[in-house]
């Protein structure tokens, strides 16, 4: 946890107003001193992982309370939920439709980094994923756990890992060799679901064979190893590589033409779902926020009367239809046009935020669906400015909740 403390001491901002001279916020230390301890601890269960980081260094009682299972347990039911988000530089991760052998030549032996955005704050953070392998790359996230799969073609292995507290815990083997399928992941209190779905070529010669694997652990002692469920509805091209889930099902963007995919888990079954304005959509992307399914995409009709703009749409409880949510501002739009210099761009959503990334730059649009605002986040100052666009730099992201415990990773380890 040192280098997660580190960081955040010197990034992290206090918002809080000056004292008046009627009022002064500071609580007398007398009273501090003389705090039943059970209710000290329970003060610092409500702190977010930055602020509690902070309180190790005030004592050795402190310290220890990362370490001691009954706070740990306190923290889960009372630390706020935080809807952050969780970026990595695009050259540790392996894009299978490009040349493979070379990008394996080129992976770093350095320590992996994720940089862990506060939407609220705009406050950036710098996590090490140092017990990763550097053939592993991030591929999903739940509940505080980041879901890294391996990068060699084969039967996949998966690992989950808390950058909070540095613990691990790995998946046992798939069974069906893939290339770089779609995965989805649930963590719950009790119980891990994960899914791999689609792109089991092997080969350039073989033929495409989409299916889907899923894995089931929960504290009941119920364990299912990976088996082949459900085939995918035909004519699917799983190019994402990311699983969105909202209220029960799996959502993933299908190409050639575009259309979404969803896997309903209670019934393990897929079906199709017509994406709106299919045929004039560029960089398409599936969020989740505020429990809703919303698609996020640039339109541009290069023939009709119709004004290019980056929209975004809601599936509807039907689960088939789409309304219209949003337009960024056109203004805004010429902005983003400009630095974007059509090189595609990827979404992430969580909370009331969704996160704008463009491919090849380190700039980072949110927009906050409570307030109905765009803007621009500051750039993180923990990133190393050693490539950018030309030597394929930019930000890949996935919604993150920091979580000092995650008890369910214990049960891929009984």
């Amino acid at each position: 946890m040192e280098t997660f403390h580190a960081i955040s001491t010197s990034s992290y901002s206090s918002s809080s107003s000056s004292p008046s001279t009627s009022f002064n916020p500071w609580m007398d230390p007398q009273i501090w001193r003389n705090l039943p301890h059970r209710l000290l601890i329970r003060i610092l269960a409500f702190l977010p992982p930055p602020a509690f980081f902070r309180s190790r260094c005030v004592c050795k009682r402190f310290y220890s309370l990362l370490f001691s299972d009954s706070f740990l347990e306190m923290h889960l039911h009372l630390s706020p939920h935080l809807h952050w988000f969780i970026f990595f530089k695009n050259k540790d991760l392996i894009s299978f439709n490009h040349n493979k052998n070379t990008h394996q030549n080129q992976v770093l032996e350095a320590p992996i980094e994720g940089f862990i955005l506060d939407p609220d704050e705009n406050t950036w953070y710098c996590v090490s994923f140092a017990l990763i392998p550097p053939s592993f790359s991030p591929s999903s996230s739940s509940e505080g756990l980041v879901c890294w799969m391996s990068d060699e073609a084969g039967p996949k292995t998966l690992i989950l890992y808390n950058p909070m507290s540095r613990t691990a815990a790995q998946f046992p083997p798939a069974q069906r060799p893939r290339l770089y399928p779609s995965v989805g992941l649930r963590v719950g209190p009790s119980s891990i679901d994960a899914f791999l779905a689609g792109d089991d070529l092997i080969s350039p010669f073989a033929v495409k064979n989409l299916t889907t694997e899923s894995f089931h652990v929960d504290g009941g002692g119920f364990f299912s190893l990976w088996g082949t469920n459900s085939p995918l509805p035909r004519l699917c091209s799983l190019e994402s590589g990311r699983m969105v889930l909202v209220n029960g099902c799996f959502y993933c963007m299908n190409y050639s033409p575009f259309s979404v995919l969803a896997y309903e888990i209670a019934s393990n079954t897929w079906c199709k779902i017509q994406a709106p304005m299919r045929r004039f959509l560029r960089s398409p992307s599936l969020v989740e926020c505020r429990g809703r399914l919303v698609l996020v995409a640039a339109v541009e009709k290069s023939k009709l009367n119709v004004p290019r703009s980056v929209r975004m749409w809601g599936l509807q409880g039907c689960g088939r239809t789409w309304v219209e949510l949003e337009r960024m501002p056109h203004q805004l739009y010429l902005q983003f046009a400009d630095a974007e210099a059509g090189r595609g761009f990827d979404c992430v959503g969580n909370g009331d935020f969704i996160a704008v990334t463009i491919r090849g730059s380190e700039q980072v649009l949110l927009f906050n669906f409570y307030r109905k605002g765009w803007s621009w986040v500051s750039q993180c100052p923990f990133l190393r400015h050693s490539g950018g666009a030309a030597s394929g730099g930019g930000l890949h992201g996935f919604a993150y909740m920091p979580r000092l415990a995650t008890p369910a990773i214990a049960l891929l380890e009984s």
